[in-house]
């Protein structure tokens, strides 16, 4: 088995084999209550290999792969925020050699770009073993919701105080993250803005970024703010309405999919180190 750098001609396969790992947990791990498991649609493969790519060019000594003899076996991209905050963006490892020490080796080769960070996070599926290896390497772990559902547009509540963002809301949004989750998201806004649309609150208290089926990050400053910008995202869906990764901390995002009648179900975890559950934050799979 050989662990090395990512190159940027390893990105497609590692796209591949990572849908493949996480649609087999996501059946594997799917309640009848739940929605059923997906696929990457083309435009979120698209998505994922450009944000890779990106973290090449910015992150690489982050990202790893590994290879055996029948190919690519499995890969860990991190990256660093602020120099304060390390992310583990992607961690697979090809269906059929989990529990063989692989994923310890790739993640242990992932966060020695962590070295020095304060802060740790990453989002996590039900998979036991790489919760098991996510806690021995000292990870707090906190289970999240998953708030889905067709909206009935007769309970959507008016918002105002409430605009579409530009490039000059960036320092704004930037500034608001690192009072939130302790470090802005600086170059990671260019995947999120071709992902949603930003929306601002117009007191500079809150900001998130909404896509045709809800917010796919949101950060406030108060729980009202917040509360008023998921409302917001909301309003902007077409069809059937997610919500996803809502920890404990953030129990005001359970009382607005309540009030919108949308289903919760359960959807991973949250990992932790140095650092509690960040609220009110709804945070981004990837770039959390």
């Amino acid at each position: 088995m050989e662990i090395r750098p990512m190159d940027p001609e390893d990105v497609p396969l590692a796209q591949q084999l990572s849908d493949d790992a996480f649609y087999e947990a996501a059946v594997q791990s799917r309640r009848a209550s739940d929605p059923p498991a997906q696929r990457r649609s083309e435009a979120r493969v698209a998505s994922w290999i450009a944000r890779t790519t990106e973290f090449l060019a910015t992150d690489a000594e982050g990202c790893f792969v590994a290879y055996d003899s029948e190919g690519l076996a499995g890969i860990a991209a991190s990256i660093r925020r602020d120099d304060v905050l390390w992310i583990l963006s992607t961690f697979a490892v090809r269906p059929g050699l989990q529990g063989m020490g692989l994923g310890k080796r790739l993640l242990d080769a992932a966060m020695t770009y962590g070295s020095g960070c304060p802060r740790w996070m990453l989002s996590a599926s039900d998979d036991p073993k790489a919760l098991r290896r996510y806690r021995l390497a000292g990870f707090d772990l906190h289970p999240q919701l998953m708030l889905h559902g067709t909206i009935d547009r007769s309970l959507l509540v008016a918002v105002d105080g409430v605009r579409e963002g530009t490039a000059s809301d960036l320092d704004l949004v930037d500034d608001i993250d690192r009072k939130v989750r302790g470090a802005g998201h600086g170059r990671d806004h260019a995947a999120l803005s071709a992902a949603g649309t930003l929306v601002v609150d117009t007191a500079g208290r809150g900001y998130a970024y909404a896509e045709l089926s809800g917010p796919i990050l949101l950060a406030a400053l108060d729980e009202s703010t917040a509360i008023r910008l998921m409302w917001e995202c909301l309003a902007r869906t077409e069809g059937p309405a997610t919500v996803g990764h809502v920890t404990g901390a953030n129990q005001w995002a359970v009382d607005v999919g309540l009030a919108a009648r949308l289903r919760i179900g359960a959807e991973g975890l949250l990992g932790v180190r140095g650092m509690a559950p960040p609220s009110p934050y709804l945070h981004h799979g990837a770039l959390l």
